[in-house]
């Protein structure tokens, strides 16, 4: 039997497991009725997503904070498939980064403001990724009642590229190199007249979480491997050539100051982050509706 930790709603509970572990528990019906200290029937339980660390109990308890539980646990779901059908590794903070992609992309398609993804194409490169992300779409249709299309899979995909490595049993940060390159990102960015604000608020705060969780990748990843094809990035600076100024910036930055290392690839997510940010800017809207 599985105790209940906490009721999330109806179908989905934390409960506690063997050995002091954890784990979020989904199923219809589960929790109706019940409470606090209540058990579920293991054979009652469709999805059962353990959480090993104390980091992944942690990333669980900020990603409630602001997102429904129906779409924290597609996410879990997902990650799971990754993990145990196609023996991907990830870091673990591709939990929080999935679960704000989906809801941002989720909260744009019921309101009719969702357009296409703007990531290049890296199938070829990345079959597996691609496999995953192409079954995820299926996952969000059946449990969030979402058909994005397909095009949409370019931007799960590109989630396990950037998260791709090895964890540690607990996710270490270093706060000051962590401050450090977050500073650097606002100087150059204020530099260039980019400003968090009410329109481009998402889309700001999720590139201020890609660069929290840098510096753990940066250190548990092989950063010199150079991945995705500089084809991508040259199309890339073609087609958005003010994001790849801005983003070259801030990758030589940081690259020649704190991580000689650092893999192209890093320039790449910054391009795509930042053309989201231009796209959503109140200045830069201004001047889209001006040009004739």
């Amino acid at each position: 039997m599985l105790k209940i930790v906490q009721i999330f709603n109806n179908n989905a509970a934390l409960v506690d497991l063997d050995n002091h572990r954890q784990g979020v528990a989904k199923g219809r019906g589960i929790t109706f009725q019940k409470k606090r200290g209540s058990m579920i029937s293991p054979e009652k339980v469709e999805k059962l997503f353990v959480l090993e660390t104390e980091t992944s109990r942690e990333n669980l308890y900020t990603l409630l904070k602001n997102i429904p539980i129906d779409v924290v646990t597609t996410t879990y779901e997902i990650i799971d498939v990754a993990q145990q059908q196609y023996h991907l590794k990830v870091l673990d903070y591709i939990y929080i980064t999935l679960s704000d992609h989906i809801f941002g992309a989720y909260k744009r398609y019921i309101d009719g403001t969702y357009e296409d993804s703007m990531v290049p194409d890296f199938h070829t490169q990345y079959p597996t990724e691609y496999a995953v992300a192409r079954q995820a779409l299926q996952i969000i249709a059946t449990n969030l009642g979402v058909h994005f299309p397909d095009s949409e899979a370019k931007n799960i995909a590109l989630h396990f590229i950037n998260a791709t490595g090895e964890a540690d049993s607990e996710q270490k940060f270093n706060k000051k190199t962590e401050t450090t390159i977050d500073n650097v990102v606002r100087r150059v960015l204020k530099r260039h007249g980019i400003f968090r604000s009410t329109s481009n608020s998402n889309y700001y705060d999720r590139f201020m979480i890609h660069l929290q969780y840098l510096v753990s990748r940066l250190q548990q990843t092989n950063v010199e491997a150079t991945t995705i094809v500089p084809q991508v990035t040259n199309e890339l600076k073609q087609n958005y050539p003010r994001s790849h100024e801005i983003a070259s910036e801030i990758f030589n930055e940081i690259k020649q100051n704190l991580y000689p290392g650092m893999s192209d690839d890093e320039r790449l997510y910054f391009i795509i982050h930042i053309q989201r940010l231009i796209e959503e800017s109140p200045v830069d809207k201004q001047l889209t509706r001006k040009k004739p």
